[in-house]
Formats: C-alpha cells, structure tokens, sequence
C-alpha cells in the first residue's frame, strides 16, 4: 500500500476542476468549504457552488487552468479531456474520480462531528464499505466524547503554560482523562464546572 493519510490545508490553494457533474461538484464543495479557491470546466454550476465563490470556466482554457492551479482534479466523462489533462498537469497534485490509483491525492470519504472531521480510505477497494463504516462510526461516538475532547484541549492549552515538560503534561492529560468528577460533569453536560474544576487544579501545580 503506497499511500499515506495526510491532511492538507488547502485555503487559499487553487483548485481547478475538470467537470461540473455530481462528483465534480462534491470535490468543489469540499475544496470550497475548506477556503481553497477553486474554478471549473464544463457546462453550468449550481446555485450553491456560485454563492460558494467557484467560478465556471471553458474547457477550452484547461492548459491556463491547469498553470494556475496548485490541485488539479479530473472528474469528467470525457475520456479524451481526463488523459490531456492528466498529461500536461506534470508538477500538480492530481486527483482521478475516473482512475483514483493512477493519480496523487485521494479524496477520501469524511464526515463531522462537532469540530472532529474523520476519513475513511479503503485502497480504493470498496466505497461502499466506506459509506457502511461511515455509518457504523457515526452510531457510536457521542456528544460526551465531543465535549471529552473539547475539555482536553482546554487543559493541553493550561498545562502548556503552566509545565514545560512534555511527559508531565501528558500525565496530567490521562489523569483528568480519568476524573471520576470531571466524567460526571461531563455526563451532566456541565461543561463551565468541568473547566473550573480543571482551572483549580492545574493552579494547584504552580
């Protein structure tokens, strides 16, 4: 298996779309909605990508399309457009919706929780077992593990200024990972008395 997970921070990158079909534009509203600027080539955009801020292109602009783009993505049924594309896109990250093996980046499926955005890749093996774990993921996180979450970041961001030694601040982290007090506070969803709970006794370690 010769790909790796990565998350890339795509605002303000540019990316161009080769297509304006159902994939298409789920690639562009993905792009979209993670601040990339993003342009498409093909014959007419929804509503939803315009308000967006995507700007449809000709196709007859691919190669001033595909210089200006940091992000190239085939997602066309013209076979013909895909390979010229692909051809000229020579120093670009490329994603194939046709042939997902043969280009560079792999657009995973993903879903969020709260702030929490997880992705599953199959090796291009089976997205429908994708969406079926999807599914089965969704079912089993809760909003007591979100707010878990919310109040390990709180504490991180207190014992970092409080302790310089990464080791302690990581046993600190499972210790209020543990709290029997902090957990009800939590099942009760009293999140400002779990914070102050936190507050008092990292204070505690001055």
């Amino acid at each position: 298996m010769d790909w790796t997970s990565l998350y890339l921070k795509t605002s303000n990158l540019n990316v161009f779309i080769l297509g304006t079909g159902e994939v298409a534009t789920r690639r562009a509203n993905k792009f979209l909605d993670h601040g990339a600027n993003v342009r498409l080539a093909g014959n007419s955009l929804s509503d939803e990508l315009e308000h967006k801020g995507a700007v449809l292109c000709s196709t007859d602009d691919v190669d001033d399309l595909v210089e200006w783009s940091d992000i190239v993505v085939v997602a066309s049924g013209d076979e013909e457009m895909c390979d010229y594309v692909c051809g000229i896109a020579h120093d670009k990250l490329v994603n194939r919706a046709d042939f997902p093996q043969k280009g560079d980046v792999i657009v995973p499926t993903s879903f969020n929780i709260g702030e929490i955005e997880i992705s599953i890749f199959t090796n291009g093996k089976s997205p429908l077992m994708a969406r079926q774990l999807r599914k089965k993921i969704q079912s089993i996180i809760t909003e007591e593990d979100i707010l878990k979450i919310e109040l390990q970041d709180y504490a991180r961001s207190m014992l970092k200024e409080n302790l310089e030694n990464q080791k302690e601040r990581r046993k600190y982290l499972y210790e209020i990972f543990e709290d029997e007090h902090i957990n009800d506070l939590i099942e009760e969803r009293k999140l400002d008395e779990a914070k102050a709970y936190i507050d008092n006794l990292i204070r505690g370690l001055e």
